[in-house]
């Protein structure tokens, strides 16, 4: 085995990231605190996440971000985990996401339209607030409009303080915004209050409600005992909701910066959305609204660190592994390694008309990949082109004069404060 050499990280800064990990496939490194391997090299992340997956389990790392569901899909029982996958499936389709498109741009039409020129917008705010209105809509079809709106809104609340969540980093350095768990905690208690209340009320309603929160409800085993507790659907679905919303409005956000750093950028994309809509395939290659898009993800991808945990004792690469080893890796230095991308600092669209994501290695992986992969990609990808359809279509934004807009790797990667003026077009 060769020797890995080992360093403390106690702050995520990505260029001394980049610095510790160079010319190293893996290296030991002191992570949050846990002493973990940090895989650098493509080829065998693709190994932990597809080849050898079964080997890998969830991580130690970053419990303290998740908040979230231990039934359903985040079980650990993968048997439980497939179960859950598919019972998604069939709302997240590419087929049944084409229905979702109307409602889509309904709802982004909606919340755009509210806008006033010149009057600051908290871009990112408002990109929760569509994203979490069109989860609720489309996942949760058949409520009252005015139970729609509070949970739309509680969602929004929830979604806006799990993305600014530290992720990494000392307990001091976490505690140094008073109030801030105090306030995830009470906007998830507000979201989940109600959401439950939605739950108990489903047995009562006779024309019953489709869509995800039902079919988890009326989930049954071989005997017609239901699989999940009211309580265990709730807590699915305010797992699936708040996973849906919080990566989006991060991606959107960055979307709507970068575009209005990059006039020609803009004006390609207008031009492309213009003439295609939101569809973005010609000649069998991607349109330059996906480039745009899948480029934005490259750079800028939410979900920034993951970890698993060997079960068994495991060879990666020419190392030995003891079961327990945590793994961590990271798609954001994955997406910029020069190894695997020419110039990979620089925003290039154009990249992608010769490029197709590898399917031999990890260096493209903004939604996962493997078993453990996002389940919503689809619904995403079309979430995404729709609301940027929507957006440009009516405002051409701007950040304020001498706003300095920094990334903020916490829950997702997403621009600090980021406050845009809008201009209509």
């Amino acid at each position: 085995m060769t020797a890995m050499s080992e360093q403390s990280a106690p702050e995520f800064r990505f260029s001394r990231m980049e610095s510790l990990l160079r010319g190293h496939r893996l290296r030991r490194l002191t992570v949050d605190g846990v002493d973990a391997v940090f895989v650098r090299d493509p080829v065998l992340v693709r190994r932990i996440l597809v080849s050898d997956s079964k080997n890998y389990g969830k991580g130690e790392l970053f419990r303290k971000a998740r908040n979230l569901s231990r039934v359903g899909m985040l079980s650990e029982d993968e048997a439980m985990h497939r179960h859950y996958r598919r019972l998604a499936h069939p709302f997240l389709r590419s087929a049944k996401v084409d229905e979702y498109v109307p409602t889509m741009r309904e709802i982004v039409r909606d919340v755009v339209c509210a806008w006033r020129s010149g009057e600051v917008v908290d871009v990112q705010a408002e990109m929760c607030r569509i994203t979490c209105t069109i989860s609720v809509s489309t996942l949760i079809p058949g409520l009252a409009p005015g139970t729609t709106a509070a949970l739309s809104e509680r969602l929004s609340a929830l979604a806006w303080e799990m993305i600014r969540k530290p992720l990494y980093g000392r307990p001091a350095a976490r505690a140094a915004r008073p109030g801030a768990s105090r306030r995830l905690s009470h906007a998830r208690k507000e979201f989940r209050d109600l959401l439950a209340s939605c739950i108990a009320d489903l047995p009562n309603r006779p024309e019953g409600t489709g869509g995800y929160l039902a079919a988890l409800l009326t989930d049954r085993d071989d005997g017609g005992k239901p699989l999940l507790t009211p309580e265990q659907v709730c807590e699915e679905a305010v797992m699936m909701m708040t996973a849906a919303t919080v990566t989006t409005a991060s991606v959107m956000s960055w979307a709507l910066y970068v575009l209005s750093r990059n006039p020609l950028a803009e004006e390609r994309l207008l031009k492309d959305l213009m003439h295609s809509g939101s569809s973005a395939q010609e000649h069998d290659a991607p349109g330059y609204t996906l480039r745009f898009l899948m480029e934005i993800l490259r750079l800028h991808p939410p979900v920034w660190i993951s970890c698993r945990k060997a079960l068994a004792d495991v060879t990666l690469g020419d190392h030995a592994l003891p079961a327990g080893t945590n793994v961590v890796f990271s798609s954001y230095l994955l997406h910029r390694d020069p190894e695997c991308w020419t110039d990979p600092h620089r925003f290039d669209p154009d990249r992608w008309i010769s490029l197709n994501p590898g399917r031999v290695d990890a260096s493209y992986i903004p939604f996962g990949i493997g078993s453990k992969g996002c389940v919503g990609e689809m619904f995403a990808w079309q979430e995404l082109q729709v609301i940027l359809d929507g957006v440009t279509r009516e405002w051409k934004l701007a950040t304020e004069p001498g706003n300095q807009i920094r990334t903020a790797p916490e829950t997702t990667l997403h621009p600090r404060r980021l406050l845009m003026v809008p201009q209509p077009r």
